[in-house]
């Protein structure tokens, strides 16, 4: 079967983590496995259409409000997933409707986590990466946040 890209799909980490839009039809999610992604996490409210049609991949499923901030916890899920996901060299894939606002942030708050990034310098690169990434005040306080509450957990 071929294999189609998602709808803005990028890496972040090669081999690591990726971000993507909504995938919808099965050979999106054959891409992803053929590019060495086995997790997949939703942040949209719903999960996404057609998901169980390729073995190999595993969904994850953070409902997330569109346009809304994710809670710690929710950070916490999702680095959990990608850090246990990568000690076992399995890629990880998160995405939301358009891969921006739930997505971005979710990318930035890794950035601070794994490369002891500030917040701000977590969202400015994220918005260098994937242009549109990270939507609302909300959701930059959401990285802010979390970065003040990683540099007081070290």
């Amino acid at each position: 079967m071929a294999s189609t890209p998602p709808p803005n799909f990028s890496w972040i980490e090669p081999n690591k983590l990726a971000g993507l839009a909504l995938p919808t039809i099965t050979t999106h999610y054959k891409y992803l496995l053929d590019s060495g992604i086995q997790h997949l996490v939703c942040l949209c409210e719903t999960k996404p259409p057609r998901y169980d049609t390729c073995p190999g991949l595993t969904l994850h499923h953070i409902a997330i409000e569109d346009f809304c901030p994710p809670s710690l916890d929710q950070i916490k899920r999702f680095l959990a997933i990608v850090e246990d996901s990568n000690s076992k060299n399995e890629g990880v894939g998160v995405h939301c409707h358009h891969g921006h606002g739930r997505t971005g942030t979710m990318l930035a708050c890794y950035l601070v986590k794994q490369r002891k990034m500030t917040g701000n310098n977590a969202i400015q690169e994220i918005r260098r990466l994937r242009s549109g990434s990270i939507e609302t005040n909300e959701q930059e306080k959401a990285v802010l946040q979390f970065y003040q509450h990683n540099k007081q957990s070290i």
